[in-house]
């Protein structure tokens, strides 16, 4: 038995790396009712500019802040060049318009920092550490720690502040948010730079974990099963599916890899996101959409 709850603790620290992926998903969600593919990308830039500065001899503090004005100004350049002209279009349009957008911020990347890969040292530990007689993580325990903290930031921001407000009404209904005096391109602008100081995070984690090399933006993927079982429109939700994915996907393979066969963790999920669809489309927490005809 407690090696089932060292597996199961385990995979809920592994499934909040997930989740701080798709926290970027949920936001730009809630207020564009935009699917950013291209939120990977965004991952990638942010490691890769952070890694290249510290490199280069910036310190760690200034290469933080330089990392994050890079995405703010990312924010800007997307809102402006491909936010602004697909206002109303279909979401399919806009979801191939962030498809094309993952590989200019990949392309853009490479063409900056080139293409060799990095490692990242973040100072934390990887050793495992012994807890009530179980192993666990030290760098699973402080990415835990720091989705905490990012969650209740983004609460207190979007529950709390005026900005919070303007995005819940943009979320809710734009054209009546923009009847009632708010700009819907300022809203955009601030939820993408939110998304990316949310994508530098969780990129200083996933390439300090992996490494930072171009295969980083393929963590989209995991991030996926994630949403369907959160809902796309919540972050609470975003966390919850990211436990149970981890948590899922590790006890899966221990179960039932002996049985099936090893490699088990990198399918699972999608097995059990498929599931929900059939019998919850809209997650867990997320809102269902209901038409009028």
């Amino acid at each position: 038995m407690e090696f089932f709850f060292e597996v199961l603790i385990g995979g809920l620290l592994a499934g909040v790396m997930y989740a701080l992926v798709a926290i970027g998903f949920v936001l730009i969600y809630k207020a564009s009712g935009v699917f950013n593919f291209a939120q990977g990308a965004m991952v990638l830039f942010s490691a890769l500019t952070f890694v290249s500065l510290l490199e280069r001899g910036v310190p760690f503090w200034l290469a933080f802040v330089i990392s994050l004005a890079a995405m703010v100004l990312i924010a800007v350049a997307v809102e402006r060049v491909v936010l602004r002209p697909l206002v109303n279009r279909s979401p399919i349009t806009l979801f191939m318009a962030t498809l094309g957008l993952s590989y200019v911020v990949e392309g853009f990347a490479q063409a900056l920092w080139g293409a060799q890969v990095h490692g990242l040292e973040l100072g934390i530990s990887d050793e495992p550490l012994e807890l009530g007689g179980m192993l666990l993580s030290q760098f699973d325990i402080f990415a835990a720690l720091t989705a905490a903290a990012l969650v209740l930031l983004l609460s207190w921001l979007f529950n709390k502040t005026r900005l919070g407000l303007a995005l819940r009404a943009v979320a809710d209904d734009p054209l009546a948010a923009l009847a009632v005096g708010i700009r819907l391109q300022r809203v955009w602008v601030v939820v993408w730079a939110v998304a990316g100081f949310v994508g530098l995070v969780a990129g200083l984690l996933w390439g300090a974990r992996l490494g930072v090399q171009f295969s980083l933006s393929l963590v989209v993927l995991k991030a996926l099963p994630v949403l369907i079982i959160g809902g796309f429109t919540s972050i609470s939700g975003a966390i919850v599916g990211g436990l149970i994915i981890g948590a899922s996907e590790k006890l899966a393979e221990v179960y039932l890899g002996p049985f099936i066969g090893s490699g088990i963790e990198n399918w699972f999920p999608y097995v059990l996101a498929l599931l929900f669809l059939l019998v919850r489309p809209a997650g867990l927490f997320g809102e269902r959409a209901i038409e009028r005809v």
